[in-house]
């Protein structure tokens, strides 16, 4: 990134040289995340984060819906910039459907057809829950959306990079990214949108045109270059930082939350008792929280852990511990 802080810094719109390169670099980190996940490059729109990605998903489609409304389906357990999102919209008149997952976190396929209406124009839900690491069946989703012709948005935000994605396979419209999840940059992320040009996705951000008129601004050539190099370079999926963690936390009481499919970076566990939290938190020292970032300063238990059924008691015993995709080191 820091070339493109210090020795060109010029504007990627621009005519001149260094301009035109700074394009050129911006759009070979566009080609690197759209090889990631089976799109074209011109179907990437650069954000500044997953939420921001959320929001221009769910409000770029239902304002195109203005003047009738209509119906969105998502989950009750998505990350907060999608139910504040969906909340927002209803204020304006949108029917929501809040699905509520089973115990081990996950969303049933038959709940999302059942819930699905004449006038449903969005399917909202995401791939790996933020704080469970459950991993929902988004290809099933993305099917039953492609069936009755509706749009389907997942936001992968805690997936991308490490778990297997395919835009085609898995049926899916648009699907949301995030730079720091994969230890790329704060403030880049991404909107898949299959055939941006043509989606007729109403901006949030109107400006001078840039990434294909969707998202106005200018091109912040460093991190969208950090994003990709991210990309490039995240570690391939490995056990062993599980089996470290297991033979750490092995001594203590604790139950993991989040079925059986999850991803081996996110765990969060529910101990026995506050003694087991004490005992813990003192011999591991870790930075570690209650639910995720967005919630870690409320006194509120949090929603997902609500949903799929703890007690207050118990969600107060809960702790998210985020593994990194690198070895952990003994000390």
């Amino acid at each position: 990134m820091k070339p493109w802080e210090v020795d060109n810094f010029a504007n990627a719109s621009a005519a001149h040289r260094a301009g035109r390169e700074s394009a050129q670099a911006i759009k070979n980190s566009r080609e690197r995340i759209a090889d990631k996940i089976g799109a074209l490059p011109s179907e990437i729109i650069f954000t500044s984060g997953a939420s921001e990605a959320n929001n221009l998903a769910l409000k770029g489609v239902a304002f195109k819906h203005l003047e009738k409304k209509g119906h969105i389906i998502t989950s009750s357990i998505e990350h907060k910039c999608i139910l504040n999102t969906c909340a927002f919209l209803e204020s304006l008149g949108f029917d929501v459907t809040y699905l509520s997952p089973c115990p081990s976190g996950q969303v049933k396929p038959t709940d999302v057809a059942a819930a699905l209406r004449n006038d449903t124009i969005l399917i909202s839900i995401h791939h790996v829950n933020n704080e469970l690491g459950t991993i929902q069946p988004i290809d099933e989703f993305g099917a039953i959306a492609f069936d009755n012709d509706i749009l389907f948005h997942t936001d992968a935000a805690q997936s991308f990079c490490k778990c297997d994605i395919d835009v085609d396979d898995m049926d899916i419209d648009m699907l949301s990214l995030s730079g720091h999840k994969i230890y790329g940059p704060k403030g880049i992320g991404a909107l898949y949108v299959r055939d941006a040009r043509d989606s007729g996705l109403v901006p949030l951000i109107h400006g001078g045109g840039q990434e294909g008129g969707l998202r106005g601004g200018t091109s912040p050539t460093p991190l969208m270059i950090g994003l990709a190099a991210a990309v490039e370079h995240f570690p391939k999926r490995s056990s062993e930082k599980e089996r470290q963690f297991l033979n750490v936390i092995q001594d203590f009481k604790w139950v993991r939350n989040g079925g059986e499919h999850v991803v081996p970076s996110t765990w969060s566990l529910t101990f026995e008792s506050d003694e087991e939290v004490r005992r813990f938190i003192q011999e591991h020292p870790w930075l570690i929280s209650q639910g995720s970032a967005c919630n870690a300063l409320s006194n509120v238990a949090s929603h997902v852990l609500t949903a799929i059924g703890l007690d207050e008691s118990s969600a107060r015993r809960t702790y998210r511990i985020s593994l990194p995709p690198y070895r952990i080191k003994d000390d």
